[in-house]
């Protein structure tokens, strides 16, 4: 059976709003939303062409909550593919998400940068054929 990267782990400070952020302005889907007891859930949204999802994870103690946000030091840290650059940068952008830079087009593709609602870096990209 060959390897496949499925989830990767994101510090939040809260379910519900992270939930809201990435389902409502970035466009995912919530995958699953399981009570795991004693406030703990199993929360993954991913994006609604497929690909590998985010497990929610809520920070717990001083060393993870210092780090939502800031997981990758402040470079990018997630790329977030479309096959519509100027589609999905115009209805993230109508729906609140905070890019940091104007499209750019390089020999790679079309992309731009911005920031989850805890100020990881993404960049939104679209990939030359």
């Amino acid at each position: 059976m060959p390897l496949r990267q499925t989830l990767t782990a994101l510090l939040v400070r809260d379910y519900d709003e992270a939930i809201a952020f990435y389902v409502g302005k970035v466009g995912f889907e919530l995958a699953a939303d399981t009570d795991q007891g004693a406030g703990k859930r199993w929360v993954v949204v991913r994006p609604a062409g497929g690909g590998a999802g985010l497990l929610l994870a809520r920070a717990a103690g001083e060393a993870q909550t210092a780090r939502v946000g800031d997981q990758a030091a402040g470079r990018v840290f997630l790329f977030l593919e479309t096959d519509d650059f100027a589609a999905d940068h115009a209805r993230m952008s109508a729906a609140g998400v905070r890019f940091l830079e104007p499209p750019r087009y390089e020999p790679y593709g079309a992309v731009a940068v911005f920031e989850d609602l805890y100020g990881n870096r993404w960049d939104l990209i679209e990939p030359k054929a």
